[in-house]
């Protein structure tokens, strides 16, 4: 007999009973399982064990017996075995105990150290016996075996109904199921706008970001469906974050598709669940059309390729990222003509402003190998928009028309978007306000709880109506007719509009992309590049490479021939400004100053306005006075007086005087002459 494995040791001990149910729904529909369990407390006494040494553990119920790490109850049921406090354990089969073999034999060996005994519904064992442990381990196997051939039944029929498409799962936020079973807009037309506004958005800006930031500096919420808890099914809106943006914009159920496999669950060794996500290849079942989305599937194809173009990895699945603030206007769509890889951007400090450089470093990243070429932005990207202006200058007046519609459009859905919430707060209010109406007024408790309330729905749309105001009368302003004329006037002012440097370099980038696929740049004695248009047309540019700086700076033939011949009847500062006057710059663009023009006097060893006077007999105040027997302060008197003429003064002071004619002195000063003349030539040269 079974009860003659029960000694006085065992007695001695407490008898533990251990109840479990797999699942909540068992607890509350299958009681009949629940009282056989809780009757081995029968077989307890009568095999000796007094009523109040029966210890119930209970604290499973609704638990899942395939792992031991999230059950209390069978964890404090493995310490009392262990510290030898148990005589006998007890469960009505050894699935109730565990479904996992580690756990399992874990506890027989625990036992069979313990000298405890294990009693099911068939009978009691001693884990120290051979034959016993024999059984209970085949007990464990079978137990263990049953549990994988239920989840592999019922994965069957999951599967089963998943490639029919039927299978029901949690629809996002934007989708419920109808009462007939099939899957349909959310009713709310709020949720239906906030959901059509990200895909909009998205279509227009080509980036998450971008629709994140329009939410944000318009003031619009995003709704997001609870779960779980209490308040399960409750819809709350909040702005947007990326990530949320993004969930939307990957889900293919928005595009009416049933897809199943996207992600795969993993058990952790600490007990825990983590979900992983699939490879769109390796999704199970995809079927585009099943019911009704917002977008179609060839948009949704279109906006997972924007989104991996967008995407920040290394390599072949970084294609061209999106615009960003650089002036580069062909980033991530230039490739290099001799290695046929994707070509970088760099940028340089050019004349206080940031030129761009495409440079092609694949082989120097990846082989350690050398860079292919370097071509300057700046002539590709001038060339390029050349052509984008020329392309764009017949359809300029359909674009404007476009422009005016896209605004006018957007202006709609905004205003559709912030009355709608004005409308959800309005109710919200008035439903506070009915609540606070039934209240008993003598029920103080409650009726100060739903007045509070009722004040913060109050407050919240009186916020809302008054944003709503506010950004109304700016979107009126916006839309304006002046604006429209302005909008209008783009077919006439497009090469004036690209040029503006008020247009952001991301919108320039952005019509690009719209028109060509992408530019292939081969540097040689010329700058080749091949242009592919949208739509497979090519183009090819020749372009001329730019000059070496030492080149840029070197001055040219004919500003130095003019320089040179305007020296001989002007000084420095005097030519500097005939040259700016004439509409001569420097190399960099800036008008010339008297140290530019003395600078080309001195690169070019040009005599300078004193020495050419000088070798055309014009005599300094020194001279005169020695040639006439005078004193300095004479001349510059004769020079007061007329009877000389001072022709030239430097910052020196030093100054060249022209004498017409020794008679006219002569007569100045009365027929008298201090010493004879020196045979100082006199310059006919008439006076300037």
């Amino acid at each position: 007999m079974p009860e003659l494995k029960v000694t006085a040791d065992h007695l001695k001990r407490d008898a533990y009973l251990y109840v479990r149910q797999s699942t909540l729904r068992q607890v509350a529909e299958h009681g009949e399982s629940t009282q056989r369990q809780y009757a081995l407390r029968e077989r307890a006494i009568v095999a000796g064990w007094p009523i109040e040494r029966i210890h119930v553990i209970d604290r499973d119920l609704g638990k899942s017996g395939s792992s031991s790490t999230a059950r209390d109850g069978f964890q404090q049921l493995v310490s009392e075995v262990a510290l030898g406090k148990a005589g006998i354990v007890m469960g009505l089969e050894v699935s109730r105990l565990a479904r996992n073999s580690a756990d399992w034999h874990r506890l027989i060996e625990l036992c069979a150290l313990t000298a405890t005994l294990i009693l099911d519904e068939d009978g009691i064992y001693d884990p120290a016996g051979f034959n016993d442990r024999l059984l209970l381990g085949l007990k464990g196997t079978m137990s263990e075996a049953e549990l994988h051939i239920l989840k592999a039944r019922m994965r069957g029929g999951q599967l089963n109904k998943a490639r029919r498409g039927e299978l029901e799962m949690g629809p996002p936020v934007g989708l419920v199921y109808r009462t007939d079973g099939t899957i349909g807009l959310d009713p709310d037309a709020q949720v239906q706008s906030a959901i059509r506004l990200v895909f909009e958005m998205f279509e227009r800006t080509g980036s998450a970001v971008q629709t994140v930031r329009f939410f944000r500096e318009q003031g619009l919420q995003f709704p997001r469906r609870l779960r779980t808890g209490a308040n399960k099914g409750d819809l709350l809106w909040a702005p947007p974050q990326h990530s949320r943006i993004l969930q939307v914009l990957h889900n293919p159920r928005y595009a009416g598709a049933f897809v199943y496999g996207r992600t795969r669950t993993r058990h952790r060794p600490d007990g825990g669940v983590s979900v992983v996500k699939v490879a769109r290849v390796d999704w199970q079942f995809v079927m585009p059309g099943m019911h009704l989305g917002y977008i179609d599937w060839e948009r949704f194809e279109a906006n997972q390729r924007r989104l991996a173009d967008n995407a920040g990895a290394f390599g072949g699945e970084r294609l061209s990222g999106p615009a960003r603030e650089g002036p580069a206007l062909l980033q991530g769509r230039v490739l290099c003509g001799l290695c046929g890889e994707r070509m970088g951007v760099r940028y340089s400090r050019e004349h206080s402003s940031t030129v761009p450089i495409y440079v092609c470093q694949e082989s120097a990243v990846r082989r350690a190998g050398k860079i292919c070429q370097t071509v300057p932005g700046k002539i590709v990207d001038a060339a390029v928009a050349a052509l984008m202006i020329e392309m764009m200058t017949p359809m300029t007046l359909a674009v404007s028309l476009e422009v005016q519609r896209e605004l006018e459009m957007r202006a709609h859905e905004t205003d559709t978007a912030r009355r709608q919430h004005v409308e959800r707060l309005r109710y919200d209010a008035e439903l506070a306000r009915r609540r606070y109406m039934k209240v008993d007024p003598d029920n103080r408790l409650v009726a100060d709880s739903l007045e509070a309330e009722w004040n913060d729905k109050l407050r919240r749309h009186a916020e809302a109506a008054k944003d709503y105001e506010r950004r109304s009368k700016q979107q009126a302003a916006t839309l304006s007719a002046a604006a429209r004329q302005r909008i209008l006037g783009l077919a006439e002012q497009l090469p004036q509009i690209w040029n503006d440097a008020r247009v952001d370099f991301r919108e320039r980038k952005r019509i690009v992309r719209l028109l060509l696929d992408d530019v292939t740049l081969i540097k040689a004695q010329n700058i080749t590049a091949h242009v592919r248009l949208s739509g497979g047309a090519t183009r090819t540019l020749k372009l001329e490479r730019p000059l070496p700086i030492a080149q840029l700076r070197k001055f040219k033939p004919e500003l130095v021939a003019t320089v040179d011949r305007l020296l001989d009847q002007h000084c420095d500062r005097e030519i500097a400004d005939i040259l700016n006057r004439d509409g001569w710059r420097t190399w960099e663009g800036k008008p010339f100053s008297l140290k530019k023009v003395a600078f080309i006097r001195g690169a070019y060893k040009l005599a300078s306005r004193y020495d050419r006077l000088r070798r055309r007999g014009m005599l300094t105040t020194h001279e005169v006075a020695t040639r006439f027997g005078i004193a300095k302060t004479t001349v510059y008197e004769w020079g007061r007086q007329g009877l000389i003429r001072k022709c030239y003064a430097d910052s020196l002071n030093r100054g060249l005087w022209q004498i017409a004619s020794e008679t006219t002195i002569l007569k100045g000063r009365g027929g008298r002459r201090s010493s004879p003349p020196q045979a100082t030539p006199i310059t006919a040269q008439p006076p300037e």
